[in-house]
């Protein structure tokens, strides 16, 4: 999961919200979050929804209703291989790619297609964006 699918899942008022909630509803995959993600997604829950918002998302982690997937170091140097070759690709983005191309994820789940679409055409291993 990318920043924007979490923020969108805690906004009932976003415009991603419903089409990522029926989109999770109807997964049966697990559902990873590399650890780059977290930071990013509770910045932005809790600057737009405020500390209620951000606690149910740290329960939520503390409950492992996600997999944390902590990036190792080859990702790390892919992630800085990915922004030096697409400078507009921050190292949230970046990071999740490496991580998918390590893991051979088949899809991302983000809301960020401006950045992921250029990013998965560029792919090792091609993946689906979704929802």
């Amino acid at each position: 999961l990318d920043t924007g699918v979490i923020y969108a899942l805690a906004d009932t008022d976003d415009r991603w919200h419903r089409r990522c909630r029926d989109w999770l509803r109807g997964n049966r995959e697990p559902l990873l979050v590399p650890t780059t993600v977290v930071p990013e997604a509770a910045y932005l829950v809790r600057a737009r929804l405020g500390p209620a918002a951000e606690l149910k998302l740290a329960r939520s982690l503390a409950r492992g209703e996600v997999q944390l997937e902590h990036p190792t170091r080859a990702d790390l140097d892919r992630t800085a291989t990915i922004m030096e070759a697409q400078p507009e690709v921050g190292l949230v983005d970046a990071s999740v790619m490496a991580i998918a191309e390590r893991l051979k994820v088949v899809a991302i789940a983000t809301t960020d297609r401006r950045h992921f679409e250029p990013l998965r055409a560029a792919r090792r291993v091609k993946c689906d964006l979704v929802p």
